[in-house]
């Protein structure tokens, strides 16, 4: 029997963005106020979500389950971070299976979990889970409906 695929998200749903702001210079916040996303070196500042690796760990040992993000276009150190970041905190559990992309209705899968209905997630072929949101809003309730 084939496992079901999931995909989830990074930033907002395994990492938690605001994180790295106190750890950034404060001239950096003022220069790039109105695009934080695109301030170097950002995302390897960024801490894991509560609960997170743990729910990670556990969707993967059930489902073929993937990382899929964006990177901000502008912020070519993101691509970099988003790789460390995983290699990181998810090891080899994570290994390759990180996808970094602006169109996320092109990956063929069966649930995506993200934070946000953008960059194609509201076209997802499969079932959209909205973490963060009502009946998903922490990574629990997200583990209790997939039932790892």
């Amino acid at each position: 029997m084939n496992k079901k695929t999931v995909f989830i998200d990074m930033d907002g749903v395994l990492v938690d963005f605001t994180s790295a702001f106190p750890k950034t210079k404060p001239d950096l916040l003022e220069q790039y106020k109105h695009n934080k996303d695109e301030i170097p070196h950002l995302f390897g500042l960024m801490e894991p979500m509560p609960d997170a690796i743990e729910s990670f760990h556990r969707i993967a040992e059930k489902y073929d389950t993937y990382i899929l993000s964006t990177a901000p276009w502008e912020n070519p150190t993101a691509w970099h971070d988003k790789v460390v970041w995983v290699q990181k905190h998810l090891g080899k559990v994570a290994y390759k299976r990180l996808i970094l992309s602006h169109h996320k209705h092109l990956c063929k899968g069966d649930i995506l979990i993200d934070d946000r209905p953008n960059n194609g997630a509201d076209k997802f072929d499969g079932e959209f889970i909205l973490f963060g949101k009502d009946q998903f809003d922490n990574w629990k309730k997200v583990c209790e409906y997939l039932e790892v």
